[in-house]
């Protein structure tokens, strides 16, 4: 039996417990709050995020002590929300990972550091590129809630432990293959957040999918600038872990990112949205970051522009729309 840990208590976290202990794995699950760890292990589900999930308590086991999770498992996946990953690993020994594969399903960057969340994890742990993957969608937590099909790729340096990583996901509804460009994927996941929350501005600006379509294709050529300049590799980008993940992110009903957006085109305050949905929206942490970045690279990236200076400028999402469109092609 693989013994895989778990850090983080959200809906993608949730939706990971279930595929992987449904396969027989065991899993060591933290959550932060002690509360929830106990309504867990008394009703079998996790009461905030996708609570119609049952597990089952042979193989999934909650706690609130993040070492004894961690050091229970060969396996750690990181399911925080990337704006608290520092504070959430904080007290954690330089060592802690030693030996283990660490596994990203963080689609964000650690904010104020600009850094991937691969890169943070070999600084700051040390953890070698080799002993590091990400999970990449198209996936939904929702969609694995309701055992709908659903496609994971896995990033890495190593196919070898990408691939037996695959082979703790498999099952009727899931399929997962492994893929040798970590960085572009990570990236990638990083951007097609804040795509989709310039698609989500739009919806609330009421333009219609005419504009939405040529927002999309425009994102995949600023996607594809960025990537050129800062991770330069051939990349087949129409794969599904590049525009699969950027189309479902941009246009489904569970993206966070495109209802975050959507409130903001509606004439929602940053700060009154992120109350009102009372979920992390990626894209508004990782839009900075990339902006950062992008002052030395000086790419193209006017979508980025425009939803960076909306979030953080505070610039009329109609007026810089007004802009944007006239950049599109």
């Amino acid at each position: 039996m693989e013994k895989v840990a778990v850090i983080g208590g959200g809906s993608w976290a949730t939706a990971l417990v279930k595929i992987l202990s449904e396969n027989k794995s065991e899993i060591h699950w933290w959550m932060r709050s002690e509360q929830d760890v106990q309504h867990l292990r008394t009703y079998r589900h996790n009461p905030r995020y996708l609570s119609q999930v049952s597990f089952d308590l042979d193989y999934v086991k909650p706690d609130t002590d993040m070492q004894a999770v961690i050091a229970a498992a060969g396996w750690v996946i990181l399911a925080v929300p990337a704006a608290f990953v520092e504070q959430a690993l904080s007290n954690l020994p330089q060592d802690t990972f030693a030996g283990k594969v660490v596994v990203s399903a963080i689609k964000g960057m650690v904010p104020g550091q600009n850094m991937l969340i691969t890169d943070y994890m070999e600084s700051r742990f040390l953890v070698p590129n080799s002993h590091l993957l990400v999970i990449a969608g198209p996936c939904h937590a929702e969609e694995v809630a309701l055992e709908k099909q659903s496609y994971l790729t896995i990033g890495s340096h190593e196919p070898e432990t990408a691939e037996q990583f695959c082979q703790l996901l498999r099952n009727r509804y899931v399929k997962a293959n492994p893929l040798d460009d970590l960085d572009g994927i990570e990236y990638c996941a990083v951007m097609k957040n804040i795509i989709a929350l310039a698609c989500g501005i739009a919806r609330g600006l009421n333009f219609g999918d005419n504009f939405q379509a040529v927002l999309v294709s425009n994102a995949m050529f600023e996607i594809e600038r960025f990537l050129d300049a800062i991770m330069p590799q051939h990349r087949a980008l129409s794969g599904s872990a590049y525009l699969g993940d950027l189309l479902v992110t941009a246009y489904s009903q569970f993206s966070r990112n495109r209802t975050f957006g959507n409130m903001i085109g509606h004439g929602y305050t940053v700060k009154s949205a992120q109350i009102e949905m009372n979920m992390v929206a990626e894209g508004y942490y990782a839009v900075q970051s990339i902006y950062e970045l992008n002052k030395k690279l000086q790419v193209d990236m006017p979508i980025t522009k425009a939803v960076y200076l909306i979030l953080y400028e505070r610039i009329s999402p109609a007026v810089e729309f007004e802009i944007l469109k006239e950049k599109l092609k």
